[in-house]
């Protein structure tokens, strides 16, 4: 009989892990049960159509395009898994968006069609999100920060900043305005 490679079973001990050490909690468990990371996630849940205009240095909208966003869920309350796509500009993204009680922080990853992965993370009491220095193909480096408001049970909106200077300054990149998709609608 074949013996399992050692690294399936250390695959399947990792896997383990978790039920072995007990699963978290559950919300009801959870101490804060309003917890806003959670309510986060929770209202991103389900579908949205997405429109998002594009902001020149000036300030002025230089584009404006339609596009859908989905979430699921994964693990319940901890992680929903998602996809983002923009038929205009051919832009499609795999999303993963996730509370870590352990961190107290709410992520976000984003990666698309050029490969680049996107890692945004905030307090999990906060609607803003941020990545670290990212490098660029150029050898520069660029930090994004997102920040969600105008939050309402079916619609919210978002801003995309960038900074190339450390954080110094920030540019408003885009402004995105969701509108939760009605049942039985694609």
């Amino acid at each position: 009989m074949d013996r399992l490679p050692r690294c399936s079973v250390a695959v399947a001990l990792a896997a383990a892990l978790p039920i072995l050490a007990g699963a978290p909690p559950a919300l009801a468990d959870d101490p804060r049960p309003e917890n806003p990371a959670v309510q986060q996630l929770r209202h991103a849940h389900g579908a949205w159509d997405a429109t998002t205009e594009f902001i020149s240095p000036d300030g002025a909208v230089a584009r404006s395009v339609e596009g859908s966003y989905e979430f699921d869920w994964v693990v319940p309350d901890r992680v929903l898994i998602g996809r983002s796509e923009i038929p205009e500009l051919g832009l499609s993204s795999g999303i993963l968006f996730f509370y870590s009680e352990t961190a107290d922080t709410i992520t976000m990853t984003s990666v698309g069609g050029d490969g680049q992965l996107w890692v945004m993370s905030g307090p999990a009491d906060s609607e803003v999100r941020a990545t670290p220095p990212t490098p660029q193909a150029d050898g520069s480096t660029i930090e994004l920060r997102f920040t969600r408001y105008n939050v309402e049970p079916d619609r919210f909106e978002s801003k995309m900043e960038y900074s190339s200077d450390g954080g110094a300054t920030w540019t408003q990149g885009n402004h995105q305005v969701f509108r939760r998709r009605k049942a039985g609608t694609s």
